[in-house]
């Protein structure tokens, strides 16, 4: 099976929570349906095309910024008292909120098409993209350092894998403060959260997300819009540890794959 892996860049971005409002938070990653989005978009995708992916990375720190909200209720009138905008009528009020951003993000994403036809036309148009890319918001633009295809597999391994730099202060790989997003159907006795002994497991070190991946159009009521209904996934998102003789699926560069 091959995948479009993308190593990429970004100064700053929010990747938003969706029940958070005042204070926009931000996901330590970019969640699956952001990373699908912005396939779909490069690509020029119309319609939904069935894919999986994988998402792992880093981030430097984070800070908080001001920007413009408008929030506006369906159907009010506009009041000069109450709102500072007027649509065809309609009143808009403008205020200022906080989003919070995380710097220096660095990302690892495997992109795994259901349909294996399609992997050249997305790996084409995500190495050579319309426009400049962007993860999160509109303005959260993302360097491609690196997109190339590469060969999804199962192994076994033949030495312990590490995602970062644990409390000992040994580097045991390339990168620093390393984390994925690993659904908690494939975790097994193989992955070790606890940094401890090797024999020991706690999936409750890491931080449970649940993420949306693909919503579908659902109709409740006559006369009334379809409701978006998410397909959503439960997964920790943590630093992780494999170790050696451990079956799991990765590409031919040696880099973990978590797919949903």
């Amino acid at each position: 099976m091959k995948a479009i892996k993308i190593t990429a860049f970004q100064e700053s971005a929010n990747y938003k929570v969706p029940i958070s409002h005042d204070f926009r938070e931000s996901y330590p990653l970019p969640p699956y349906s952001t990373v699908i989005g912005m396939v779909h978009y490069l690509c020029d995708f119309k319609e939904y095309h069935p894919m999986k992916i994988s998402i792992q990375g880093s981030y430097g720190s984070t800070t908080s910024d001001l920007y413009t909200e408008y929030e506006f209720k369906n159907g009010m009138k506009f009041e000069p008292k109450r709102h500072q905008l007027s649509v065809n009528g309609f009143g808009i009020s403008r205020g200022v909120a906080q989003v919070q951003l995380m710097t220096d993000v660095n990302l690892v994403l495997h992109v795994i098409p259901e349909d294996q036809a399609e992997v050249e036309n997305i790996y084409n148009c995500l190495k050579y993209p319309r426009e400049y890319p962007s993860i999160g918001r509109r303005e959260d633009l993302a360097v491609f350092e690196n997109v190339e295809v590469v060969e999804v597999s199962q192994c076994r391994l033949s030495k312990d894998l590490y995602s970062g730099e644990y409390a000992n202060g040994t580097q045991q790989g390339l990168r620093k403060n390393w984390a994925a997003y690993i659904p908690s159907e494939i975790l097994n006795n193989s992955l070790d959260f606890s940094h401890r002994d090797k024999h020991e497991t706690d999936i409750d070190t890491g931080t449970k997300y649940s993420l949306n991946k693909v919503y579908s159009l659902v109709k409740t009521r006559k006369n009334k819009p379809a409701e978006r209904r998410w397909e959503k996934h439960e997964v920790v998102y943590t630093e992780f540890s494999i170790w050696q003789d451990a079956v799991i699926t990765a590409d031919d560069e040696g880099d973990a794959i978590f797919a949903v």
